[in-house]
C-alpha cells in the first residue's frame, strides 16, 4: 500500500476520488487569495507552477475539475497539499516529488524544525512573486514594498539561524525530529543538583564523595564555643602585679603552659609579662616567644581579657622577682589564697615551671574558654613559619590527594627515655641506656625493653608502624608525612619504606633555600610539623606525649578531624601472633580495624579521673569546656522548662 493516499484508501487519510480524468492548467496562487489554501503549506508538486509567463491580478485561468486534498505522510511529517488532479498515475509521480524534496530539505536543513522550514519556504514564495512582480515595472510603490519583504525575510532567515546555533538534534525517533536545547538543559541540570545538595545532609555527601578510610567521624552536633562571656571582659581595676613566666620543655609542652599561664594571670588578677622560652632543653633551641610566635597578634587577641605587656615598667625592672614553681593540677582556689597574696607583696612574681600548673577539669567555664581562647586563636606562629608550613602542605595535596601525618616517635631520646629497643641491634641498644644513665634527671634507669613493649609503653617501631597502616587499609600509594625528629637506627626506616614509598618530612618536601632560616632552631622546625599535622587528612600518633596531646585536640576543636590512637597494647600482641604465623594477615588485619573502630577520633566527653596524672588532659579533649553539644544543650533546656512547670504547678 502506498505512503501516499491514492484513488483507493490510505491508512492516514481518507481522501475523496476523483469522478474521473480531467485535463487542468496550473496556476501561481493569487498572493491575496487565502481561500484556495487549507493550510501554510505549498504545493510543489509541479514544477510548471513557475512560469516564466508574466501575470497580473486580472489573470484568467481556465476550468479546473474536482480538488481533493491528498495527505502524504513522509518521515511522518504530515503535509496537506492542494492537488489538480490530473491522472490516477500522475498523483503517485507528485508524491514521488515531494518525497525527493522533503530528503533533499532535510539533508540540508536537519537542524530545523519543520515549522520553521514551511514559514521560510513561504517567505522565498513570497519574495520570488514579488520578484516577478517588480519585473513588470508597473508600481514604484510594488518595488519599494517587495524590497522591504526581501528584506523582512532575511531577518527573519538569519533569526533562525542564530536560535538553531544553540540546538541539537539529538535522535529521529519514529520519523519525530527531537531538539534538545544544551543551554537550557545544562542550566536546568545546575538548577536540579544545586537543590539536590542543598537538601541532602552534609555527611550525606562526603560520604558520596570521600573513601571511608578519610572520612571523619560524626560530629555535626558540636560546634566551638570559646566566645567571651560579657561579664568577663576585662575592666580597669587595678593589677595585683605582674606574672613573669619561664615557659619549660618543649614546643608544645611550653604552648600549653602559656595557655595556662594566661588563665593564671585572669584568677590572680595580675599583668602577664611575654613569657619566655626554655633555652636549656634536649634541642638548646636560643628561639624566643617572638621568634616563634606573633606576639601582637597574641596580645590583640587576649586585650580585653588579661593585661599583657612587652616588659617589665621601668618602674619594676629593678625589683628581683620572686621565684615560684606552682604546684602540678591546682585548682583556682591555690592561686587565690597563696599566691595572690605573694604577688601583692612583691608586685613581681617568676613562675620558673609552666607544664600542667592548673587541673584538667573542674574550673569555671569562662577559665576554660580563656585556656582554648589562647591556644586555638592566640597562639599563631610568626608569618614565615606560618608560610612555609601551608607551602608543604600544598606540596602534600598535589593533585587534591589526602595525606597522613604520621607522629612517629621513635627518635633517640624517647627510646632512651622509654627503655625501648624493639628491632634495634644490640649497639644502638647500649648506646640508649648509655644515654638514659647520663641524663640525670630521668629517674627510671633499669628499664626491661621486652616488658615495657608488651605494656604498651614503647612507641611503635617504623616496621610496626606501616603495619598498622596497611591493616587500617591505607594503599601503599598513599602520602605520609612524618612529624618526628630523626629516626633512630641504622635501618629502621627500610621497612617503612619498602611498604609506603611516598614518605616526607620538612627535610625533604622543604627545599634547602625555605629551610636554611629554621635549621639551627629546632622548635621552628616542630611548629612546622605542628601546621603540616594539623592540617593532615588523617593524623596517627603513635606513643602519647606533649605533641600528639596539642594536635588531637586542636584537631578535635577544628572540627574532629580523623585521628586514630593505637591501641598498644593489644596492638603488639596482635603483630607478635602474625610475625609467630597463629594468624594470616587476613586475619590480622581486619583484627586490627575491629579493635580501632572507636579509636578514630569521635566526639565524646573528657571526664576526671582517679588523679589528674591518670586523667585524660584538657587539651587533648577540649571537650567539655570548648566545644559544645546541640542535642545535650536542647535536652538540658527541656529539663529546665520541664523543671520550671513543676515548680509552677506545685505553688498553685
Amino acid at each position: 500500500m502506498s505512503s501516499c493516499g491514492g484513488p483507493t484508501s490510505s491508512t492516514t487519510a481518507s481522501p475523496r476520488h476523483a469522478s474521473g480524468p480531467t485535463t487542468t492548467r496550473r496556476r501561481v496562487a493569487d498572493l491575496n487569495d487565502g481561500a484556495d489554501r487549507s493550510s501554510n503549506y505549498s504545493d510543489f508538486s509541479d514544477p510548471e507552477s513557475f512560469n516564466d509567463d508574466q501575470h497580473d491580478d486580472t489573470d484568467e485561468y481556465d476550468d479546473v475539475s474536482h480538488h481533493h486534498h491528498a495527505v502524504c505522510t513522509c518521515g511522518s511529517l504530515l503535509l496537506h497539499h492542494h492537488h489538480h488532479h490530473h491522472h490516477h498515475h500522475n498523483h503517485h509521480h507528485h508524491c514521488f516529488l515531494i518525497i525527493r524534496y522533503l530528503l533533499l530539505r532535510w539533508r540540508a536543513f536537519f537542524c530545523l524544525p519543520d515549522t520553521w522550514l514551511l514559514k521560510i519556504e513561504d517567505g522565498f514564495l513570497w519574495t520570488a512573486l514579488m520578484v516577478q512582480s517588480l519585473r513588470s515595472g508597473r508600481n514604484m510603490g510594488r518595488k519599494i514594498f517587495g524590497f522591504l519583504m526581501v528584506l523582512a525575510v532575511l531577518s527573519v532567515f538569519v533569526k533562525v539561524s542564530f536560535l538553531s546555533s544553540q540546538r541539537d538534534v539529538k535522535k529521529i525517533d519514529n520519523g519525530l525530529l527531537i531538539i534538545q536545547t544544551f543551554k537550557d538543559d545544562w542550566a536546568m541540570a545546575q538548577r536540579a543538583l544545586t537543590e539536590t545538595q542543598s537538601s541532602m545532609p552534609k555527611r550525606v555527601l562526603e560520604r558520596l564523595s570521600t573513601p571511608e578510610i578519610w572520612m571523619k567521624p560524626n560530629s555535626d552536633n558540636f560546634y566551638q564555643c570559646i566566645a567571651r562571656p560579657r561579664n568577663r571582659i576585662r575592666t580597669g581595676l587595678k593589677t595585683n602585679g605582674y606574672i613573669l613566666v619561664h615557659a619549660n620543655g618543649g614546643l608544645n609542652q611550653m604552648r600549653t603552659g602559656i595557655c595556662d599561664m594566661v588563665a593564671v594571670a585572669k584568677i590572680m588578677n595580675a599583668t602577664l609579662v611575654l613569657p619566655s622560652l626554655d633555652h636549656e632543653s634536649f634541642w638548646t633551641d636560643p628561639s624566643d616567644f617572638k621568634d616563634i610566635f606573633d606576639w601582637r597578634h597574641f596580645m590583640e587577641v587576649l586585650k580585653d581579657d588579661i593585661e599583657i605587656v612587652e616588659y617589665l615598667p621601668p618602674k619594676y625592672a629593678a625589683i628581683k622577682p620572686l621565684p615560684k614553681a606552682p604546684v602540678s593540677w591546682s585548682k583556682p582556689s591555690y592561686y587565690r589564697s597563696e599566691m595572690i597574696p605573694l604577688l601583692k607583696k612583691h608586685k613581681v612574681v617568676k613562675f620558673t615551671h609552666t607544664d600542667s600548673r592548673l587541673a584538667n577539669n573542674g574550673l569555671a567555664s569562662s577559665i576554660q574558654k580563656l585556656r582554648c581562647r589562647t591556644n586555638y586563636e592566640g597562639l599563631r606562629y610568626t608569618k614565615d613559619i606560618e608560610d612555609l608550613g601551608r607551602v608543604l602542605v600544598d606540596r602534600l595535596r598535589n593533585n587534591s590527594e589526602p595525606y597522613i601525618a604520621l607522629h612517629l616517635r621513635y627518635e633517640k631520646d624517647m627510646l632512651a627515655f622509654t627503655g625501648c629497643s624493639h628491632n634495634l641491634t644490640a649497639e644502638e641498644a647500649e648506646e640508649l641506656r648509655t644515654m638514659r644513665y647520663n641524663v640525670k634527671h630521668w629517674k627510671e634507669k633499669e628499664i626491661d625493653s621486652k616488658e615495657r613493649r608488651l605494656q604498651g609503653g614503647c612507641p611503635m617501631s617504623p616496621r610496626e608502624a606501616a603495619l598498622f597502616l596497611k591493616a587500617m587499609g591505607y594503599p601503599s600509594t598513599t602520602t605520609i608525612y612524618i612529624v618526628a625528629g630523626e629516626i633512630y637506627g641504622s635501618n629502621s626506616m627500610a621497612a617503612f619504606r619498602a611498604e609506603y614509598p611516598n614518605v616526607f618530612s620538612h627535610s625533604t618536601l622543604a627545599t634547602e633555600e625555605e629551610l636554611e632560616p629554621f635549621r639551627p632552631y629546632q622548635n621552628r622546625m616542630a611548629a612546622l610539623d605542628y601546621i603540616v599535622a594539623l592540617e593532615s587528612d588523617v593524623f596517627v600518633y603513635t606513643y602519647d606525649g606533649n605533641m600528639a596531646k596539642a594536635v588531637q585536640g586542636h584537631r578535635r576543636f577544628e572540627g574532629f578531624r580523623k585521628t586514630i590512637n593505637p591501641d598498644r597494647l593489644k596492638f603488639v600482641r596482635l603483630i607478635d601472633q602474625l610475625d609467630e604465623g597463629v594468624i594470616s594477615s587476613e586475619k590480622f588485619s581486619l583484627e586490627v580495624k575491629k579493635l580501632h573502630s572507636n579509636r578514630l577520633g569521635a566526639p565524646y566527653l573528657r571526664e576526671a579521673g582517679e588523679s589528674p596524672r591518670l586523667e585524660e588532659n584538657f587539651y587533648a579533649n577540649p571537650l567539655p569546656g570548648c566545644v559544645c553539644n546541640k542535642s545535650r544543650e536542647k535536652l538540658t533546656s527541656l529539663k529546665l522548662l520541664e523543671q520550671r512547670h513543676l515548680r509552677a504547678a506545685a505553688q498553685r
